[in-house]
């Protein structure tokens, strides 16, 4: 759609020159016709559009057309997003299903093919993605990567299928993305020089500097759960060249609230240059993905933002192809209404179903943390009533329940530290990666009663407290509402405030336990076939 010619005065940053040039910029059939130096003294800047160099659009809650609606009030004009959560649900048909819907807005989504569908063999998914779909959605113009090979394990050892994956990427040259948590020194290295060339999992800035020695270039990521910015932002003093922005995860809430706009206000806040933290904002994933983003360029597509002043970053208006779609803290983007796909077999069960019988004195127990995927695999002792180990909220000691969506099967239940639930349960259906309902909670009723209503709805959030049951019903894919974003996020903010009235602690606790289940990440975690030990790769027993 072309728009009429229109032009700007404002500080022109060049992204890489890194230097500002007062200018009258010309926009014309959607891209940029002409920058002209001007004698003028504007007030605002022009800088390229911001780009989330790794996000899971399903962790909004929003379809992609929804999730832009609220990006581009931020300055985003691009995300490299992977359609990983609701490929391991629906697979191609549901990456099929994200392209169909990112088709709907401006906002310049570039998906990827998920090579990890299932993540492991150690749960159940609702999908597979062999070598030859990862091929053939290669071969589509409208996927730009390989996402994150998030089977570490399978590279080291050198899995045929997981080569073959990364092999049919570099045959097409298309990049791949890393996921490589605490993967150090010899692993390391072997890891990344299978191809990959991306990570968005480090933790501290040791680890991100031995990577960057390995020609990795590095993500920093700040999302809902997993926040890394303050440990890794000191690389923007030597790297800037080499690292990008990215969120991973963000809910609702979060999203309204700000995205990469938020990264780059804090990143200058500590006195980083703008120009070079602009460079990682704007410039950076653009050419690493060949992103068909414009940069401020003559010829290039007209994808900017209007600031206020390159202090707070305030994005005053939004323009894609030379539309604004955001002005004011408003998206200037209609809502459009999405199709529902889902896989779902809800299966009903009494609380009977979670007892555990006390087998020893000695509980394996999974620490989560606050602000991190990662946990801690403790040893405690079980509070035992009637024989069998029960929540002991005293000790915040609670009950983790994973169940099967796709089909019957008998629920998994272990003990976690960190929620902080003093009576109630919380339970979802976004349960990283193959995304089983999860659910925590102090007693069997309670634990029974979030699960059955997910069950019921064909998926969403629920928090029980007493007899009060609030849902937010997820029905595409169990992932996603067709609300808009609007309102997913009031409901979601209201959720996060009564699963805090239960009294958690976590910043997150929604997106906290939607990564219990992940058995990619160390070092205990909890799937629908068991307790799993994720530095060992195998299952582990409840009782020690």
């Amino acid at each position: 759609m072309s728009h009429a010619p229109f032009r700007l005065v404002a500080n022109v940053v060049d992204v890489f020159q890194e230097r500002i040039t007062p200018a009258e910029v010309t926009v014309a059939d959607g891209r940029i016709a002409a920058i002209h130096p001007t004698n003028d003294e504007p007030v605002t800047y022009l800088t390229p559009g911001f780009v989330d160099a790794h996000v899971h659009v399903e962790s909004s809650l929003l379809v992609p057309a929804e999730f832009a609606r609220a990006a581009v009030i931020h300055g985003t004009v691009a995300t490299v997003s992977d359609p990983h959560e609701i490929a391991n649900v629906l697979g191609v048909e549901g990456v099929r299903y994200m392209l169909a819907s990112a088709a709907q807005t401006p906002l310049k989504i570039s998906f990827g093919a998920s090579p990890c569908v299932p993540a492991t063999r150690f749960e159940t998914s609702g999908a597979s993605i062999g070598v030859e779909e990862i091929a053939s959605l290669l071969a589509d113009d409208r996927i730009g990567y390989l996402c994150e090979m998030m089977n570490y394990p399978g590279v080291l050892r050198g899995d045929a299928d997981v080569l073959s994956k990364i092999a049919v990427a570099r045959q097409v040259g298309k990049p791949v993305d890393g996921h490589a948590p605490r993967v150090r020194g010899a692993d390391a290295k072997a890891y990344f020089a299978a191809g990959i060339s991306t990570d968005h999992e480090c933790v501290s800035l040791e680890e991100a500097l031995e990577k960057l020695a390995l020609g990795v270039k590095i993500l920093i990521r700040e999302g809902s759960a997993a926040r890394n910015f303050e440990a890794l932002c000191d690389l923007l003093a030597a790297h800037s060249d080499r690292c990008m922005f990215c969120s991973d995860d963000l809910h609702p809430d979060s999203l309204v609230a700000g995205h990469i706009d938020k990264l780059v206000r804090r990143a200058v806040a500590k006195g980083y240059d703008p120009l070079k933290v602009l460079r990682c904002a704007c410039l950076n994933p653009v050419e690493h993905y060949r992103l068909p983003v414009g940069l401020l360029r003559v010829g290039d597509p007209a994808d900017f933002i209007e600031l206020d002043n390159l202090i707070n970053f305030r994005v005053l208006r939004t323009f894609i192809n030379g539309r604004l779609v955001a002005e004011a803290g408003q998206p200037c983007l209609p809502s459009v209404e999405s199709a529902i796909i889902n896989h779902f077999a809800p299966t009903i069960r009494q609380p009977g179903a979670y007892a555990v019988p006390a087998l020893t004195s000695q509980l394996r127990v999974i620490e989560a943390i606050d602000g991190e995927l990662i946990t801690r695999s403790l040893i405690e002792a079980p509070l035992i009533e009637a024989g069998c180990a029960v929540s002991d909220p005293t000790r915040d000691l609670l009950k983790l329940v994973v169940v099967n969506r796709y089909r019957s099967s008998p629920p998994a239940v272990a003990f976690i530290r960190g929620f902080g639930l003093q009576r109630g349960a919380i339970a979802s259906s976004v349960a990283h990666d193959s995304h089983n309902i999860v659910a925590v909670g102090v007693d069997d009723e309670s634990l029974s009663a979030a699960i059955n209503s997910i069950m019921s709805a064909g998926g969403g959030l629920a928090v029980i407290d007493g007899e009060e049951c609030d849902l937010l019903p997820l029905p595409v894919a169990g992932l996603m509402s067709t609300d808009p974003y609007e309102k997913v996020a009031d409901d979601y903010s209201r959720l996060d405030r009564k699963a805090k009235h239960l009294g958690s602690l976590l910043r997150a606790p929604f997106m906290t336990l939607s990564f219990m289940a992940l058995l990619v990440i160390p070092e205990l975690k909890l799937s629908d076939l068991g307790l799993f030990d994720c530095q060992r790769g195998e299952f582990t027993s409840l009782f020690v």
